[in-house]
C-alpha cells in the first residue's frame, strides 16, 4: 500500500492471498490512521473497482487517458462514509 497526502496510490495485493480480507484491513487502517479519502483506479480493473465501492468509496471524475496519456479510462473515487 502506498499512501501521498490522503491519496491512495497503490494497494497490491497478491493473488494467493485475495480473499482473506487483507485488502479491507490495510485500507481501513489507512483511512484511520492516514485519513485517506481518494483514489484512482483503472475503470477496466472491475474487482478492484468493486472493491472500493464496497469500502465506500464512490466516482466523482472519469477520464479517458491514464496520467501518461495512455488510453486506460481512469476513474477518481472519493470516500463517501
Amino acid at each position: 500500500m502506498g499512501i501521498e497526502d490522503t491519496k491512495l496510490e497503490m494497494l497490491f495485493i497478491k493473488n494467493s492471498e485475495r480473499g482473506k480480507g487483507l485488502g479491507k484491513q490495510l485500507l481501513n487502517y489507512g483511512i484511520e490512521n492516514y485519513n485517506v479519502n481518494k483514489l484512482t483506479v483503472n475503470e477496466q480493473n472491475l474487482n478492484s473497482k468493486g472493491f472500493y465501492e464496497y469500502m465506500g468509496f464512490k466516482t466523482y471524475k472519469r477520464t479517458e487517458l491514464d496520467e501518461q496519456g495512455n488510453a486506460y479510462q481512469i476513474l477518481y473515487m472519493k470516500l463517501e462514509r
